[in-house]
């Protein structure tokens, strides 16, 4: 075991060193600028659409007073309870009075959703299925409203706030759980997606058996599945620091988010445990599936249903957020692709801590599982050279093991040129 682990520290301190003094890693960290980028400029438009969808415009053609009053009113509800809770309202040319309610709507010149006529105490309102059913209440509301002059002047209602109560202090601690399971999400699957090439390029290049030959194929698996997690906790720790230096320059550091039950210093640091159980999960995961493709076309294929797989998993997390204690969380929480994000949810939610401690117990019993299998699978399919990745006691203690240790400079071990 301990030759094991400083054979993985060896192969884990190799790739490490290759992929962070690398030219491509550089690009590695711009990436997420640009998805970021059009991300919000996707939202900016899609929201600006989406408001212009969600508020049809209706015509409104009753008499010259009834149209001023139910205008009035709209201004003053609009005040008290919100200019997105009620209809457009657009008030159409004497001209228009005389046509039909179908005649207005098919004028493409107007863009009316609807058109609203009759009088206030018996308004009829014209158009599709949509504005109909979604405005007819309004639209009677403010009619109400209108047709009586003295509820015009609303009364003052007089507000006492509290600090906090339960009912909002759950719904707030909900908006923290789902905001860290989709960053935790986000992260692994942008993350975990490298592990799954790892292996091909030194296959290709026959590095991979003289690894074999060296050292443990468990130790191989090991050190290339941590040095690939140590590169993601340096890409981690890059965007946190470019994220909150650019936040700093523009207001508060920190969004004012609810606080977790378990409080934010533990939520930060389970958070931390919580990325790295899933990386390393998804990451043996992959490391066994990409040891198996031959190239990277391979590759490529293997990774949509392995992506897909995951989406599942992480939309059966999400689901599981609102119901904390019942069959289905527990589940999500004992199923080990979903345990990380099913977990940091329930820290955001529930103040105990031995369940994390179990949880993350389990999480790395079956890292070991997965990497156990993947070295299996790839010894039985992909090495065929006799007792290629096995490593006996002898050769392991004076042959191979020392040769590999010294070619990466570890004091007292024989360089492999000898």
């Amino acid at each position: 075991m301990i030759e094991t682990i400083r054979a993985a520290f060896v192969i884990g301190r190799r790739d490490f060193t290759a992929i962070i003094f690398s030219k491509a890693f550089l690009f590695f960290l711009l990436g997420p600028m640009f998805p970021l980028l059009v991300g919000g400029a996707a939202g900016l438009v899609g929201g600006q659409v989406a408001r212009d969808i969600d508020r049809p415009v209706i015509g409104v053609a009753m008499s010259a007073d009834d149209s001023r009053q139910l205008l009035a009113a709209r201004a003053t509800l609009a005040v008290e309870i919100g200019e997105r809770r009620l209809p457009e309202l657009k008030q159409l040319a004497p001209s228009a009075q005389g046509m039909s309610p179908e005649a207005l709507l098919n004028d493409r010149k107007n863009g009316l959703a609807a058109v609203l006529g009759g009088t206030l105490d018996k308004p009829v309102l014209t158009g599709t299925r949509g504005p109909v059913e979604n405005y007819g209440g309004e639209i009677a509301m403010l009619s109400a409203f209108a047709e009586n002059a003295q509820v015009m002047q609303l009364p003052e209602v007089e507000t006492r706030l509290v600090q906090s109560s339960a009912g909002n202090e759950k719904q707030k601690r909900l908006v923290t759980a789902q905001g860290a399971q989709v960053l935790l999400f986000m992260l692994t699957m942008l993350l975990a997606g490298m592990v799954l090439s790892n292996l091909v390029e030194e296959k290709a290049n026959k590095i991979i058996e003289i690894l074999a030959a060296a050292v443990p194929m468990d130790a191989v698996f090991l050190g290339k599945l941590f040095a690939m997690l140590a590169m993601a906790f340096v890409g981690i720790t890059v965007w946190t620091t470019v994220g909150f230096g650019l936040a700093s320059l523009s207001g508060p550091v920190l969004p004012s988010l609810p606080t977790p039950a378990v409080g934010w210093p533990l939520f930060v640091a389970l958070g931390i445990v919580y990325f790295a159980m899933a990386y390393l999960i998804l990451g043996s995961l992959f490391l066994g599936i990409g040891a198996m493709a031959a190239t990277v076309r391979e590759v490529q294929t293997l990774s949509m249903p392995v992506t897909m797989a995951q989406l599942i998993n992480f939309f059966l997390a999400m689901y599981t957020v609102t119901k904390l204690g019942e069959p289905i969380e527990i589940f999500a929480c004992l199923f080990p692709f979903t345990s990380p994000f099913a977990m940091i949810a329930r820290a955001a939610q529930d103040g105990a801590l031995w369940p994390h401690l179990l949880a993350v117990a389990w999480q790395a019993l079956f890292v070991v599982i997965i990497l156990r299998i993947g070295v299996f699978l790839f010894r039985r399919n992909v090495m065929k050279s006799g007792n290629a990745g096995r490593v006996r006691a002898g050769r392991d203690k004076d042959g191979g093991g020392k040769k590999l240790f010294g070619l990466f400079g570890l004091p007292g071990r024989t360089p492999m040129a000898d």
